[in-house]
Formats: structure tokens, C-alpha cells, sequence
């Protein structure tokens, strides 16, 4: 769902594309579930599965870290989770300021996965003088007076921003000023950054849009369908039946008028 830029120059000097690095997250929450299942290796097919992504894809994603599996065995899985880890730069404690604590940002604050994944809430940010202090996960929030002070003291690279659309280009500015250098933007706005500041955008109504195209397509091609078959004089009942029915190759048996 997350779309936009996102730059790594160490894993750019190693020459992996960046269609792979966005994959890596895929892997290893599938090697994750099978490593707390206590699987110890798993074949291409097997994970490609688990991950949602093709096969030899796969195998070819696994070739830029250096991985190429045994044959007849399949990649280890505690290695792998380690390497893709290392990769992605989770060995080591990302601390992450969140501002705009409504309600999206009280859910993202509430996260669990975060601490798991090696990204350690360090603070959470908002304008409302009324929020100051009010505990949100355990974590008291802080007015945004103090949000420079805030990623100082705490050496903070990573900003997430939940605020409405109208702040987020402003606390943007502030947060690049700052010193934060990659950005996780849930607000419906396009946000302007400066080179080396790296923006990933996050908007749940643009993926609901996307699905919504989806459904009226699919409702369109059942209504053509439907209105081609009673000029053949076949009922709609048929044609559903003969949609379910299709083949590997797409053919579908003839259905014959009662």
C-alpha cells in the first residue's frame, strides 16, 4: 500500500534494483512465521507463495543478496531472516517520533509490531496543547514545541506524520530541519522534500479508490455478460455458471439452451 521513493545508498552501491528491496519486507514476514513455527528450511516455491510474489522472482531477489538456496533443500530460514534483516537495516534500533496523535496516530502509536521489527517508538508528537502529557501506549505526548528538541535527544531519523493534510507540509519542514531524513507520510497530501530525505506515502482512500475501480469493473464486465447471453436466449444463471467454470486456459465449455 506504501508508495513513493525510498533510497538506500549502501544497497544502491551493491547494485540491488529497488523493485527487490521493496520485496524484502514480503520475505521476511513470511521467513518470520515460519521461524516462530520452527521450520527450518524452505524451497522457492514454498516461500514465493507464502510472500505473494512469483518463483524465479524470487530466486533472482535472493541472487543480489548472495543466497542461491541448496538444491534439494531449500534456503535456511534463520539464516535468511538474519540477512534480510541485516539488509534492511534492522539489526540495530530505529528510534521514530510520530506526530499527529488523533486517532491514526493513537492506532500507529498502539502498534505492536513496531519493537518487534527493530523501530522503537521514541515519541509521540501534537499540536493540541489539550493532549500534552496524556498518556497514548504507555508513551506521554508532547506538545510540538518541543519536537526539535525531541529528535535531538533522541538521535531520531524516521518521522511518521498523522496529522491532517493541511500541518503536514509544515511539520514536514520542521522534521527535515531537524535532521530527519526518512518520512512515513499517512497525511492526503503530496509532501515536497529536499534531495537525500527519503518520503514514503501511505493513503488508505486512494487504495480504497483503486478497489472501488476494481468492483466496477467487475460489475460491468457480469452486466455485459449477462446482457450478451439473453440475446443468445442463454439465462445469466448460465453464464455465472460458466465463468465459474472456466478452464486453466480460459475456455469455457458450451452451454447448451434447455
Amino acid at each position: 500500500m506504501a508508495t513513493g521513493r525510498t533510497h538506500r545508498p549502501a544497497t544502491r552501491s551493491r547494485g540491488i534494483p529497488e523493485a527487490t528491496v521493496a520485496r524484502l519486507p514480503l520475505y521476511l514476514r513470511a521467513l518470520t512465521a515460519l521461524s516462530e513455527r520452527s521450520v527450518p528450511t524452505v524451497s522457492s516455491e514454498e516461500l514465493a507463495a507464502a510472500a505473494g510474489v512469483n518463483s524465479a522472482k524470487l530466486r533472482k531477489d535472493f541472487s543480489y543478496l548472495g543466497s542461491y538456496g541448496t538444491r534439494g533443500v531449500g534456503y535456511d530460514v534463520e539464516y535468511l531472516v538474519y540477512q534480510i534483516s541485516r539488509e534492511l537495516g534492522l539489526t540495530q534500533d530505529w528510534p521514530v517520533v510520530i506526530v499527529g496523535i488523533g486517532n491514526l496516530g493513537a492506532a500507529l502509536a498502539n502498534y505492536g509490531g513496531f519493537a518487534s521489527r527493530g523501530f522503537r517508538v521514541a515519541a509521540l508528537i501534537d499540536a493540541d496543547p489539550a493532549m500534552a502529557g496524556k498518556p497514548v501506549a504507555g508513551i506521554p505526548v508532547q506538545h510540538t514545541d518541543e519536537l526539535e528538541k525531541i529528535i535531538e535527544d533522541n538521535g531520531v531519523s524516521i518521522g511518521v506524520i498523522a496529522t491532517p493534510a493541511g500541518a503536514a507540509q509544515q511539520v514536514c519542514d520542521r522534521l527535515v530541519a531537524a535532521g530527519v531524513t526518512s518520512i512515513l507520510n499517512f497525511a492526503p497530501t503530496v509532501l515536497s522534500v529536499p534531495d537525500g530525505v527519503d518520503v514514503r506515502k501511505v493513503d488508505l482512500s486512494i487504495e480504497l479508490q483503486i478497489l472501488a475501480f476494481h468492483e466496477q469493473r467487475k460489475a460491468g464486465e457480469e452486466a455485459a455478460a449477462a446482457a450478451g447471453a439473453a440475446v443468445d436466449g442463454i439465462p445469466a444463471a448460465a453464464v455465472r455458471k460458466q465463468s465459474a467454470d472456466k478452464g486453466p486456459d480460459g475456455d469455457v465449455p458450451a452451454v447448451m439452451p434447455a
